[in-house]
């Protein structure tokens, strides 16, 4: 009688957000820590492009960072469950994921990079968060649940794959698929190419001209985020600036999205989308649908910023 099979993981896993919030807490730190050593390490980009981190085959990278005349990069493996640096040269060094403090990870990774021969400082508190302890003091966030960091990462394997489908039907500036570590979404952002208002800052722990740079131009943006504060779930997110008259009383598709005054912005429950009959499709209509509300209503010049049909084959 042969083995059993092994069940394969759900493409579009659940992810209650109670039962691994402890785990987002700290991995959501964790990934600050490394966010922060791109930051330092690597010439500013508009709009802060530079300091995100990019859904891989294993994980999440920081793609390749310059130090002196060699590189390297740092990648989250929720695979095998460890952080593993690989410099141009050759070497490499490994942090375990583990349950561990945020204050262990950060002196651990630092230990491995002086290795590696990498002197680094970071800003040494968290940034977006209300709870910022110093990451080198942090012993309070110290939890790491395998399974669930590894169906959070499942989750953005899917989303990446259909947010950069959505982008590739713009011709205009538009942002990469990317990870911003600091509010811990993915992310694609669409531009109109015109300025937009100064931006009023006034986000927790960040610096208000950077977010008046990141919003300096007109946009439409959309992602993932895995909930928190007043949206104990997870959710697709699409959100305009600046928001155009009568953008909330927008029809947007699929049944379920609905706008949320609190957070100016539309959502689309990802439970919604996971138990669609077509997950792709469903989320699709998410973002085409507020994309077209933000530039209808907005004034974009869309047949000079979007793609007709499909591209013959090279």
């Amino acid at each position: 009688m042969g083995t059993p099979a092994t069940r394969a993981p759900a493409v579009w896993p659940a992810l209650p957000l109670e039962e691994w919030k402890e785990t987002y807490a700290t991995l959501h730190r964790w990934l600050q820590i490394v966010g922060k050593v791109r930051l330092v390490r690597t010439p500013w980009i508009n709009h802060s492009w530079h300091v995100t981190l990019y859904v891989t085959a294993r994980g999440l990278t920081t793609s390749l960072i310059p130090h002196r005349t060699k590189s390297f990069q740092i990648e989250f493996d929720f695979v095998d469950h460890q952080l593993v640096i690989r410099a141009s040269d050759g070497a490499a060094r490994s942090v375990a994921l583990r349950p561990r403090s945020v204050a262990d990870f950060y002196h651990d990774l630092m230990a491995r990079l002086r290795e590696l021969g990498v002197e680094v400082a970071i800003c040494g508190r968290p940034n977006e968060l209300e709870d910022a302890i110093p990451f080198r003091e942090d012993e309070t966030h110290a939890a790491y649940d395998r399974e669930a960091a590894q169906r959070w990462w499942r989750v953005l394997v899917q989303a990446e794959r259909v947010l950069t489908a959505f982008r590739a039907q713009f011709l205009g500036k538009c942002s990469p698929v990317h990870m911003f570590w600091g509010s811990f979404d993915l992310a694609v952002t669409r531009f109109s190419g015109r300025l937009a208002p100064k931006h009023p800052g006034g986000v927790p722990h960040l610096p208000d001209w950077v977010a008046r740079e990141a919003y300096s131009h007109e946009v439409s943006s959309a992602g993932f985020w895995p909930g928190g504060g007043a949206v104990p779930y997870p959710a697709f997110y699409s959100y305009a600036y600046p928001e155009p008259n009568g953008f909330k009383e927008a029809t947007v598709r699929p049944s379920g999205a609905a706008y949320s005054a609190a957070l100016r912005e539309f959502l689309l429950p990802y439970d919604l989308v996971r138990t669609a009959d077509s997950p792709d499709e469903a989320l699709l209509a998410f973002l085409e649908s507020t994309y077209q509300a933000a530039a209808d209503l907005g004034g974009w010049d869309r047949a000079a910023l979007e793609r007709a049909g499909e591209p013959r084959d090279a």
